[in-house]
């Protein structure tokens, strides 16, 4: 019985031990898999991190890459912008300086880019050769009869009108500008009116339009400023007197106006001389495009602009145009040189160019007809006078 029991105890100790072992070895392996589990986040986190790091290399790569490429673009638009002003091409040269020069009030844009040598050098490239005569005012006929019989289309645009009108607008729309023309069949309805208030800064052209009940209105002279007041250029004739003298007229011509007998008579001498030859109302201007039916050598042809232009045919038909530019409405305006081949063909034997750029305005029927654009501002502008047609 002892025996048995020693037995029976023995294997007691036996599995003890063995389960003891077990044990053992359970939490070793737990302890392992603790380990490894700690192990495995530590390099699931250095893998997250060497991501990141990754990500904001290729972040910062991209950056430096974008900035490359805007410092490129940015030198390939300053150098391209260096060779269009000074490289060996003059158009924009010429474009700029002539523009400038023709202004009333911006002339210094032309030194914003160049020194007064090229200033001057184009300047003297963009010579207006004018006849000095005046006009042979026998020689219009006042004879516009419409008789259906027509030497050309643009004679059709002029001769072919309503019973009884007094003007016609014609469009006027070319490849690299457009505007209107206004056909005038009876001159004397055209008279030159001074804004009411040209001592307290003049009128937009409409108001002054309305003021006079005018049917059409053009602008006329190019003007300065002396404190509220509006000052024409050069020397204004109302009624056969002189009724003003201003800054002198620097865009050649001289004066441009109508005599008793309504014929347009452009004058480069004194007031007083023009007067005592028959003027009775004139503004001053220039230059002269057409005189006796010789055209007028635009060397340089002066720069596309917005422009107003007067013309009398030797039938006595007088004609309006106003051509818009600056990019108004598509038309990048019209130089010298295509203003007289336009009136050319519409056989016009007097011209003259009136002031222009944002002043160029043509209202018909209290309404401005075409889109006036100056420097920084659109639309109606205060001057000091206009041709109107009652």
């Amino acid at each position: 019985m002892k025996d048995e029991k020693k037995k029976k105890n023995v294997k007691k100790n036996d599995v003890t031990k063995i389960e003891d072992k077990k044990k053992k070895k359970s939490s070793k392996k737990n302890e392992v898999a603790k380990v490894e589990k700690k192990s495995i986040k530590k390099d699931d986190v250095t893998k997250i991190e060497d991501s990141k790091k990754v990500v904001t290399k290729k972040k910062k790569k991209k950056k430096v890459s974008i900035l490359t490429i805007l410092c490129v673009l940015a030198d390939l638009v300053a150098l391209s912008l260096f060779f269009i002003v000074y490289g060996p091409f003059d158009n924009f040269k010429n474009w700029w300086i002539t523009t400038a020069l023709e202004t009333g009030h911006h002339k210094y844009f032309a030194n914003v880019l160049y020194s007064d040598f090229e200033i001057e050098r184009v300047a003297k490239e963009s010579v207006i050769v004018e006849t000095s005569d005046d006009t042979n005012t026998s020689e219009i006929t006042f004879d516009n009869t419409d008789t259906n019989n027509y030497e050309s289309a643009y004679e059709e645009q002029i001769l072919k009108r309503d019973k009884d009108a007094i003007y016609k607008l014609i469009t006027i729309d070319e490849k690299d500008y457009n505007g209107y023309m206004v056909v005038i069949y009876d001159p004397a309805r055209i008279s030159l009116y001074t804004s009411s208030k040209i001592n307290s800064g003049g009128q937009g052209m409409l108001q002054m339009a309305k003021e006079a009940k005018a049917k059409v209105a053009i602008n006329a002279s190019g003007f300065s400023r002396s404190g509220g007041a509006l000052i024409p250029h050069g020397t204004v004739i109302k009624n056969g007197k002189i009724a003003s003298v201003g800054r002198r007229n620097t865009h050649g011509g001289g004066l441009i106006g109508f005599t008793k007998n309504h014929v347009l008579m452009l004058s480069s001498g004194s007031a007083e001389s023009a007067i005592k030859k028959g003027m009775y109302n004139a503004m001053t201007f220039g230059p002269f495009l057409i005189v006796n039916g010789k055209a007028t050598n635009a060397k340089g042809n002066g720069a596309d602009a917005n422009r107003t232009a007067i013309a009398q045919r030797k039938d006595g038909i007088v004609l309006f145009l106003v051509i818009d530019g600056r990019g108004a409405n598509g038309s990048k305006g019209i130089s010298y040189q295509e203003m007289i081949t336009l009136f050319q063909k519409y056989n016009a034997y007097n011209a003259a160019n009136l002031d222009g750029g944002g002043s160029s305005i043509l209202v018909i029927n209290n309404k401005i007809v075409n889109n006036p654009r100056g420097y920084g501002y659109a639309g109606d502008r205060y001057l000091p006078n206009a041709w109107i047609v009652r």
